[in-house]
């Protein structure tokens, strides 16, 4: 596909980082010729200098051969106005990230007067990311398919769980619980693994299940399932604003400490049922005063990844249940991986990985468009969920007949709003919704997971 990509700031780096590694060809666009600089000299893109709201520079930029113009600059209005241009310019599908509060209620109706293919908010998506963590919080990650039916759920094996040393054949009988394990972390390396896999102390598994099930399986491996009663937000930004809304509606008691007095004033007008703590969420003193110990979990939600990190691994040794990290900056997994944090959200990481599933969904396609992308352990492994069509070559076969790639994995299948974890003898039919599970980066349809 031919892109345009106005805006190259984090999310802007990021979509031309994936984006070009899926052979597109991708122009970048931004009035800071530094930034075109180092993402031209970094990853195989063309760059413009200009204001990507200008006719004249969307057309410097090919935009009547254009594809798709996905506008994510720090303005919202000019990321709009970018898209209403190139819609009526150059007739190409359109994505803006609208990030203003103000916006949150009236996105559908922007969306459709406007024509926009899809607009996104990186702070409301990481808010909903975060409170599926804090509704089952011994899992690392949580990952939803078929409209949240399915769950793809992250946890790591303690030197307590009943899971080491366990073979994976052995899980349905000794648990009687309908999941699957479809990724293992190990060392640095991942593994799609077969019935013979040998679980061991300090695994990171991915698993598949509907949450009923997810639920059944971590309580007999002696994990919490239930949501916390109460969180601690350090940090009053716009994802404290749209979690604590979120929360509150689950029945959370939510604290939020920020330091701003004037932030505080507004934080009490839009969050009447919050309690708002005006002071420094990294003075130790303030957090013993406002009872951390007795706080079921704690997000870190400053604009400082170190903060976030600091008061995440003090937070830890505190609080009952959980602890959730906000970080922006994409660039320092290795670090991250070394320390003893809890669960890890990533906004722009979101914002992105949202933008992909869109562009995979909207390359040729033959028996299925991609529904769903996930982007799993640093990028090592997709989980991606496909609507059957009737036609598709997958469609009415038993697996054990497919001649299925050794990368892939089919995880799970949704149908009529029952899900199945699937053996070799259970067919994909014609209006499923299809989870695989792949180390091989860029399937475009359910037809990709067959051998040539």
């Amino acid at each position: 596909m031919q892109i345009i990509i106005v805006g190259c700031g984090k999310v802007g780096m990021a979509l031309a980082a994936k984006l070009s590694v899926e052979d597109h060809n991708i122009t970048v666009v931004d009035t800071d010729s530094n930034a075109l600089q180092m993402v031209a000299n970094t990853y195989d893109v063309r760059g413009i200098v200009g204001n990507g709201a200008s006719y004249s520079v969307l057309a410097e930029a090919d935009l009547d051969q254009t594809d798709l113009i996905i506008a994510v600059t720090e303005s919202d209005e000019l990321n709009l106005l970018c898209c209403v241009i190139a819609k009526k310019a150059g007739r190409c599908q359109t994505i803006a990230r609208v990030r203003n509060p103000i916006y949150i209620d009236e996105r559908i109706f922007i969306k459709e007067e406007l024509g926009l293919s899809m607009i996104i908010n990186p702070e409301f998506a990481a808010a909903m990311e975060i409170s599926r963590l804090l509704c089952f919080p011994s899992a690392i990650e949580i990952d939803t398919f078929a409209k949240g039916r399915v769950e793809m759920l992250r946890l790591r094996i303690s030197d307590t769980c009943i899971l080491d040393g366990m073979a994976l054949k052995r899980l349905p009988s000794s648990l009687g619980c309908d999941i699957l394990i479809c990724a293992v972390e190990r060392n640095d390396e991942v593994t799609i693994p077969s019935g013979d896999f040998i679980l061991r102390v300090g695994d990171t598994l991915s698993m598949v299940a509907s949450h009923k099930n997810a639920a059944k399986f971590f309580h007999k491996i002696g994990l919490k399932t239930h949501q916390v009663k109460n969180t601690m937000l350090i940090g009053g930004g716009q994802i404290s604003v749209y979690l604590a809304q979120i929360l509150q509606k689950m029945g959370i008691m939510v604290k939020i400490i920020e330091l701003n007095e004037r932030r505080c004033e507004e934080l009490c007008d839009l969050l009447p049922k919050a309690i708002i703590i005006c002071g420094d969420g990294s003075d130790e003193e303030l957090l013993r005063e406002e009872r951390i110990d007795q706080m079921d979990s704690v997000v870190t939600l400053t604009g400082i990844d170190e903060e976030n990190i600091i008061l995440s691994l003090f937070a830890k040794t505190k609080v009952k249940v959980k602890t959730v990290t906000k970080l922006n900056r994409l660039q320092i997994n290795e670090v991250i991986r070394s320390l003893d944090l809890d669960s890890v959200v990533y906004p722009k990481h979101l914002t992105a990985e949202a933008i992909l599933q869109y562009v995979r969904a909207t390359q040729n396609s033959i028996g299925s468009n991609v529904e769903t992308l996930y982007k799993l352990i640093d990028d090592k492994v997709e989980a991606l969920e496909f609507h059957i069509q009737k036609h598709s070559r997958v469609a009415n076969i038993c697996l054990q007949e497919l001649k299925i790639r050794e990368d892939v994995l089919v995880a799970c299948i949704s149908r009529n709003g029952k899900v199945i974890i699937p053996g070799g003898r259970d067919k994909i039919l014609p209006g499923d919704s299809v989870v695989v599970v792949t180390t091989c980066s860029g399937l475009t349809d359910v037809e990709n997971i067959l051998a040539d």
